[in-house]
């Protein structure tokens, strides 16, 4: 697995477990993603990734919901909610990352932890949202 890949994986489940819980504090989110990264260079693009989503939710939720027809945010699962979300963070306020590169991570993170139609679910949603969206940072 590429090491970004594997810092997105993290920020997923960082993402998800806060979708569960709100409150855990930051010690807790950042020795998780050393624990889990075990490479000081990751730590920083993880935690962005994190953190941009968290920063941004409402505006990534409301853009992801207007791409998603007929679909209302707290309705997905939480596994979708929370890839989409980590996608379009990515397509919507960084530039650093190709958007069809962004699209392919996130269907892969599905395709991992998703249900059998989360890749295909993914994958509209996000290109969808990349037809529509130019990054603002």
């Amino acid at each position: 697995m590429a090491r970004r890949s594997r810092a997105r994986e993290v920020a997923l489940q960082l993402l998800f477990q806060r979708d569960q819980n709100a409150t855990v504090d930051r010690p807790f989110i950042e020795r998780f993603v050393r624990d889990r990264l075990r490479d000081a260079n990751l730590e920083p693009f993880c935690l962005a990734l994190f953190d941009g989503v968290v920063n941004h939710q409402t505006e990534i939720d409301q853009r992801l919901a207007d791409a998603a027809e007929n679909w209302r945010i707290p309705r997905m699962a939480t596994v979708d909610r929370n890839v989409l979300r980590l996608g379009a963070y990515e397509l919507l306020q960084t530039a650093d990352t190709p958007p069809a590169v962004v699209i392919d991570e996130a269907i892969n993170l599905a395709r991992r932890y998703g249900a059998a139609d989360s890749p295909a679910f993914v994958n509209g949603v996000l290109d969808k949202l990349r037809l529509g969206a130019a990054p603002t940072a």
